[in-house]
């Protein structure tokens, strides 16, 4: 489904109004700030939509660890009564990377956030994610590919919301381009998935947000399990804890931006 376009310059109709909406992906994790908040592929996009839309208003309500259920609830609301001229709705695969998974419950609620929000907006901008190439990529990928072709179901079925895939895109797979904690990408990851954003929404390109990444450095025995080990250490017990005792990195946890405001 193509954006309606203007004879602007770029050949897209300017955004003067942008609401993100999803968990950490959409905050920003791990585009660290020197002040330890995250910055993010939508912030990025909406300094870039800012300059080419003089009082430019931007908020951001995702919140890290949260499951469409709680999206859906808490966030879309919020985001419909903003009459933004684009929003993103990014979320799920929180509950796509959980051992147990209601996959058809979350394709029933992400399609009740596209019904509340398209009406509400020019542009609902949704996704197919990134996946770091890996075992966790192969252990989910049906459940991922189940929830990819139901955003296209709902991307075609609804006038004014277009899909981004990130998840066909070879460079943003590669293990460099994710952080640590093997769950949030780079700054350059992010970086990337701005850019890929802004061409979808008809804009010129400003680089190849494609590009693979130079042939990777040997890394010996020794360091993989080095790193290994220091994965396991800080990211994945305190992460399987959390699941044990029920609890959310995002729990009491505000959005970063509530309200709609210059970036």
């Amino acid at each position: 489904m193509e954006l309606e376009r203007d004879r602007g310059q770029e050949g897209a109709e300017p955004v003067r109004s942008f609401v993100a909406v999803g968990d950490s992906f959409t905050e920003g994790m791990s585009d660290a700030l020197p002040d330890g908040s995250y910055r993010g592929w939508a912030d990025v996009l909406a300094d870039r939509l800012a300059g080419h839309a003089p009082g430019f208003r931007y908020a951001n309500l995702a919140v890290r660890g949260k499951l469409i259920a709680q999206i859906t609830s808490d966030q879309v609301p919020l985001a419909a009564a903003m009459d933004a001229d684009l929003v993103t709705l990014v979320g799920g695969l929180n509950d796509v990377l959980r051992p147990r998974c209601d996959l058809p419950r979350v394709c029933g609620l992400l399609e009740e956030a596209v019904e509340r929000l398209a009406p509400s907006c020019r542009t609902l901008l949704l996704m197919r994610s990134p996946g770091r190439t890996g075992p966790v990529l192969e252990r989910y990928r049906g459940r991922m590919e189940e929830l990819y072709a139901h955003i296209d179901t709902l991307a075609a079925r609804h006038e004014g919301v277009v899909v981004a895939d990130l998840y066909a895109s070879r460079a943003l797979g590669d293990p460099r381009m994710w952080a640590d904690d093997r769950l949030h990408l780079t700054t350059e990851g992010h970086r990337r998935v701005a850019e890929a954003v802004w061409q979808r929404l008809g804009h010129p390109a400003s680089f190849d947000w494609d590009a693979p990444l130079p042939p990777p450095t040997p890394v010996g025995f020794g360091q993989r399990v080095g790193t290994n080990v220091r994965f396991a250490r800080e990211h994945l017990l305190p992460w399987i804890g959390r699941r044990l005792t029920g609890r959310s990195s995002g729990d009491g946890r505000a959005p970063k931006r509530p309200e709609l405001s210059p970036p």
